[in-house]
């Protein structure tokens, strides 16, 4: 049940085409908001980032915002590129979708507004993120991606899959920075 209705929140994992991986992504999910009592309700108007006040994106619009600009960025790329790269279009896909679920352990709710967590204030969202859905079964190219998608990554080699999820993210934030 909990299942049908993050994929109707968030439609993408249907381009996983891989029916074990886009499962087990959805677990990850579904674990993460249940492991925090998160309703589907909260995520609607959990804001994307603390770090614009009163952003008017919830996380569940950047999450599908970031995946599709992902898919599509894949789809150029294989496209005109062909056999010069080599991209797995599931785990770019998986990883997009995964990127920011590590916010639901860095947030919490106090009263009607979203502040860090004291998790949150001690690791950032994509380690918790990555380290939480290592317990999946994900394979360590999706971690890879949640882990390096943000500043954390900065400095590390990045997988061609966690450089177009680390650059759809910020382009689906810097478009709201003044």
């Amino acid at each position: 049940m909990m299942a049908s209705r993050i994929t109707s929140l968030i439609p993408e994992f249907n381009l996983i085409e891989d029916s074990q991986l886009r499962q087990q992504t959805i677990k990850v999910w579904q674990e993460a908001i249940k492991s925090r009592s998160w309703t589907l309700e909260d995520l609607k108007a959990m804001p994307f980032t603390l770090l614009i006040e009163e952003a008017q994106v919830n996380i569940i619009q950047h999450t599908r915002a970031v995946t599709i600009c992902a898919y599509k960025i894949g789809q150029v790329l294989k496209k005109e590129y062909r056999d010069k790269i080599s991209l797995n279009q599931d785990y770019l896909v998986a990883g997009a979708l995964l990127h920011d679920v590590g916010k639901l352990f860095e947030f919490k709710r106090e009263a009607k507004k979203f502040v860090k967590s004291e998790e949150g204030k001690l690791i950032r969202h994509p380690i918790s993120g990555a380290a939480f859905a290592s317990k999946y079964g994900l394979p360590s190219e999706i971690i890879h991606i949640i882990a390096a998608h943000s500043k954390e990554g900065d400095g590390a080699r990045r997988t061609l899959e966690a450089v177009i999820v680390h650059h759809a993210d910020f382009i689906n934030f810097e478009i709201f920075l003044e």
